[in-house]
């Protein structure tokens, strides 16, 4: 790189290369949610994104573990808005 430029990473539609989704969503009936959260071992080279799916309660809290995954940054992404473009909303609740 010479003097004067600028090194400029692109923002994608899913989010920019330093942006992961984070937090979670709960589907239209009430009856699941996920969670999305940084691994913390993974290289901002390389970022994973575990995502961990909960049945909920009547209250719509975590009831029960259903299943964990792992996921590139740009996977989780598409995952993140595909499950809102099908009902699912943000909601706080803290996981860990």
């Amino acid at each position: 790189m010479t003097a004067g430029e600028v090194n400029v990473w692109s923002n994608f539609s899913y989010g920019s290369s330093i942006d992961t989704p984070n937090g979670c969503l709960l589907n239209a009936e009430g009856s699941r949610l996920i969670f999305f959260e940084r691994s913390t071992k993974s290289p901002k080279s390389n970022t994973r994104i575990f995502t961990h799916l909960f049945y909920t309660n009547h209250l719509g809290e975590p009831a029960g573990l259903k299943s964990t995954s792992k996921f590139r940054l740009e996977e989780a992404w598409e995952k993140w808005n595909e499950l809102q473009e099908q009902g699912w909303t943000k909601v706080s609740h803290n996981y860990g």
